[in-house]
């Protein structure tokens, strides 16, 4: 019996030692495991945390040119309205030139329509108040019309027109004008004027 008993012994012995052994080798198999999931779940993290920041950083720059976008809109949408109230104040200042002054401008804007028609007779007209105030200095105009042209002509005075003031110049039978009126000229030197006005407004 005794001789059984140590075979017994001997057996579970040795399978208490396989036993140990194959939980050591498990144990050590989980701790690789655990290690290498720990790895991948770092470098998985570390992969997300990257991409988080590059989509944060897309999404920064986004709203950063959206913003300057808005922010140059805004810049040229205030430039549009102040460059507005200039023609404005322009049209305004046109429409009350002191009488002298406007005399003067009606000359020049006269003599331009005459040298470019190149008639022996031509029809003037413009509002009220400046054919009032061209009939009622006839024989000035008249002069100062040709000494500027370098063209004597006959003038014949037209109905009113509506317009802030300035000339319109055309041939008797109205085939051919030349429109120098102040809205006119304004809307031809359009580009010119805001050019002019957004370098003295903003350099």
């Amino acid at each position: 019996m005794e001789g059984a008993e140590l075979i017994i012994q001997e057996i579970q012995r040795e399978a208490e030692q396989k036993i140990q052994y194959l939980l050591s080798e498990a144990r050590e198999e989980a701790e690789k495991i655990k290690e290498e999931a720990r790895k991948r779940a770092e470098a998985r993290a570390e992969w997300i945390l990257r991409k988080a920041q590059t989509q944060a950083d897309v999404e920064k720059q986004r709203i950063i040119a959206n913003a300057r976008l808005e922010v140059r809109k805004k810049r040229l949408e205030l430039q549009e309205e102040l460059i507005r109230e200039v023609l404005a104040a322009l049209r305004d200042r046109l429409a009350e030139l002191p009488e002298e002054e406007y005399f003067e401008t009606l000359v020049s804007l006269g003599a331009e329509a005459v040298r470019e028609l190149n008639m022996d007779e031509l029809v003037v007209r413009s509002n009220e108040r400046t054919l009032g105030l061209l009939k009622s200095h006839s024989r000035k105009f008249r002069s100062r019309l040709a000494e500027k042209s370098g063209r004597k002509v006959k003038i014949k005075w037209g109905d009113p027109v509506n317009t802030i003031g300035g000339l319109v110049v055309e041939s008797v039978d109205g085939s051919v004008r030349v429109d120098n009126t102040f809205e006119a000229r304004m809307e031809r030197f359009e580009s010119e004027l805001r050019a002019s006005i957004a370098k003295a407004l903003f350099g």
